[in-house]
């Protein structure tokens, strides 16, 4: 009942005289008000400190999600960079146009101004063409 009537609002006088069928409500003391006081704002502490904990925890884990996709994009344009150690697929096509080993040559087309030499049958094995060039290459 006095916690009811302290929420409606009523006040206790003091120093008054009072008729017998008057009700007589000690009032409280603060002990419990403030206790109750104390542990709201203990309860709110323990609240913000778990708030805090959670986002330094969220804070720490987006770091480290961001450093390893860093980390990440770093290799990836490393082996983009360098076409011996990924290929023509890490590559992304760029390595599409294969080139023969030859076409950077300066001297490459040398051979097209020389005339061809047609082949001529003879009958002996050991005048024919064949057996020239090979003692020419083999036994000079």
């Amino acid at each position: 009942l006095p916690a009811r009537l302290r929420r409606t609002g009523v006040k206790v006088l003091e120093n008054v005289e009072r008729d017998a069928d008057d009700v007589v409500v000690e009032p409280e003391s603060d002990d419990d008000s403030s206790d109750d006081d104390e542990d709201e704002t203990a309860e709110l502490m323990k609240e913000l400190e778990r708030i805090k904990k959670e986002r330094e925890e969220e804070a720490a884990r987006k770091a480290e999600e961001d450093q390893a996709r860093l980390e990440h994009e770093r290799k990836e344009a490393m082996l983009r960079g360098n076409p011996l150690l990924g290929g023509a697929a890490a590559a992304g096509g760029a390595m599409g146009v294969k080139r023969r080993w030859d076409d950077d040559v300066v001297f490459r087309h040398q051979a097209r101004n020389e005339p061809e030499v047609k082949k001529r049958f003879i009958n002996d094995t050991i005048r024919n063409d064949f057996h020239k060039k090979f003692l020419n290459k083999y036994v000079k």
